[in-house]
């Protein structure tokens, strides 16, 4: 594929001029985050990373979506972390979109660039590094994992978004398509992040319901997308966080393909109770 364009958040202070106050949506079965939200003033920070903040874009949220936590990272030339994250249930989802981060897992480096992405299974210790010269940028997706006596766990793996050819809907013509990074039929994964992309027109053509949570990252291109009964116009940087069941559809607006980064929990028994730990 061409080279790759995805949104990098840049932080900083709208103008006094500026007025936004109307775009950011908050629901019982969604939320639409605008990319203007990324400002410096709702940044947040984590334990033993040197030179990085974050907007945290998504949060279990008791009576909403409650599966996953994704991260928009933002790391300076020489900061990163060799103690990312001590939570040993969580897995990992990585996907960079500006810069250059260095990660390395069982002895090995990898150098990771625009459209690289990496899977981190939940135990596996690893670090994470920005060696390069400017600001890297990349998308982290946290997702506690789920194991089935009987089913290996997945193993850590590196790939990108040039490397996987898209994979085009039944009946579409090509117009709407997704780049699968984890195959899905592959039982030993509980959660799918992937890349959906529509070209100009494409449309995804009713209202789908469906048991997954979703969260999505505009990455590139405009287009109207259905959240439950509101259509809303979105653009590069903006999110969208919805949970199980709310109705979504799409039509690409733009001149540009409409491109997102799509998280979804999969391949699972539905839990009967959401408490675990309080069972009697």
């Amino acid at each position: 594929m061409d080279k790759p364009d995805y949104y990098v958040a840049e932080g900083g202070l709208p103008p006094q001029s500026a007025r936004h106050w109307q775009r950011a949506i908050f629901t019982t079965s969604y939320a639409y985050i605008p990319h203007t939200v990324m400002s410096d003033i709702v940044t947040s920070y984590l334990p033993f990373w040197e030179q990085t903040r974050l907007w945290v874009l998504a949060r279990p949220l008791s009576g909403f979506a409650e599966s996953f936590s994704h991260y928009l990272m933002d790391i300076a030339s020489g900061g990163g972390s060799s103690r990312p994250d001590d939570d040993k249930t969580a897995q990992h989802v990585l996907f960079v979109t500006g810069g250059q981060i260095t990660l390395t897992y069982h002895g090995n480096t990898h150098i990771l660039e625009p459209g690289g992405y990496a899977y981190l299974p939940a135990g596996l210790d690893w670090t994470l590094h920005n060696r390069g010269e400017s600001r890297a940028a990349f998308h982290w997706i946290r997702k506690n994992y789920h194991a089935v006596d009987g089913i290996p766990m997945p193993e850590p793996f590196i790939t990108s978004d040039q490397a996987v050819k898209p994979v085009a809907m039944p009946d579409t013509d090509g117009l709407w398509a997704t780049s699968r990074f984890v195959e899905p039929d592959d039982l030993r994964h509980d959660m799918h992040v992937n890349i959906v992309t529509f070209q100009p027109g494409g449309v995804i053509p009713f209202s789908e319901t469906h048991v997954m949570e979703h969260g999505l990252y505009v990455l590139q291109g405009q287009a109207k997308y259905l959240l439950n009964q509101d259509w809303v116009d979105v653009e590069p940087g903006d999110y969208m966080w919805l949970r199980a069941f709310c109705p979504q559809a799409c039509e690409a607006t733009g001149q540009t393909p409409f491109r997102y980064l799509l998280y979804k929990d999969v391949n699972r028994h539905m839990p009967l109770f959401f408490n675990h730990e309080s069972r009697k």
